[in-house]
């Protein structure tokens, strides 16, 4: 696990920190949006139940650095209950961290150049980088395994076929419950990522200003 942050510029719900959580074995990563870094050690409590739940996996080994947002009393306290063993790099040594460390250069280095290419308005960074995650996970070959992470954690192929380039023009039906006659059937949005629990699209809606989750758009 690896924390970033602060950005510059925070997300549209005031997201400033990154906090980047990558498996050992798969290279599957995750990517988490926080507010402060007081939110770690509920953001990493309430993920880890969730993988091993969802996934029917047991956590055995969490490595991090000698952050505080990382290494405290709540944190200590639920490794020693679950029986998860903490490994913390020696302090100045980054490169015991090295793997996720490059991991998180990656995703913000991918995802500048998306909102650069798209010209997406920069409070979209956090969408950026999710997709970056969520494309590399179904794409990357591990090339130990030959594998993609999708494939190595699911034990199944990833359906690329509902990819889109970041930022795309997109018209998304306009399903408010007032709409009239002569109103717009569909808004104006871009899109900014993918839904990670099923199929569908993450779209910066323009007039709305918001971001909304949906698989009834139509594409240029």
């Amino acid at each position: 696990m690896d924390l970033c942050g602060p950005m510059r510029v925070q997300t549209i719900n005031g997201k400033k920190y990154i906090l980047v959580i990558m498996d050992d074995y798969s290279r599957f990563t995750w990517v988490k949006f926080l507010r402060s870094k007081d939110e770690t050690s509920e953001v990493v409590i309430k993920f880890i139940t969730q993988i091993q739940v969802g996934l029917n996996k047991t956590t055995r080994y969490v490595c991090t650095d000698n952050g505080t947002e990382f290494v405290n009393h709540t944190m200590t306290e639920y490794y020693e209950r679950i029986g998860i063993f903490h490994q913390k790099t020696v302090p100045r040594t980054p490169q015991q961290n090295g793997v996720v460390k490059r991991r998180n250069r990656t995703l913000v280095e991918a995802a500048r150049t998306m909102l650069i290419f798209s010209k997406a308005p920069m409070f979209l960074w956090a969408e950026a980088m999710a997709t970056v995650c969520y494309t590399q996970n179904r794409s990357l070959i591990h090339t130990r395994h030959h594998k993609t992470p999708y494939e190595l954690v699911h034990n199944k192929k990833p359906d690329l076929t509902f990819f889109r380039v970041f930022g795309a023009l997109c018209y998304p039906t306009n399903d408010s419950e007032d709409l009239g006659k002569l109103q717009p059937t569909a808004d104006t949005g871009i899109v900014v990522g993918y839904t990670p629990s099923r199929k569908g699209y993450r779209i910066y809606n323009k007039r709305t200003r918001r971001i909304m989750e949906t698989i009834h758009v139509q594409f240029d």
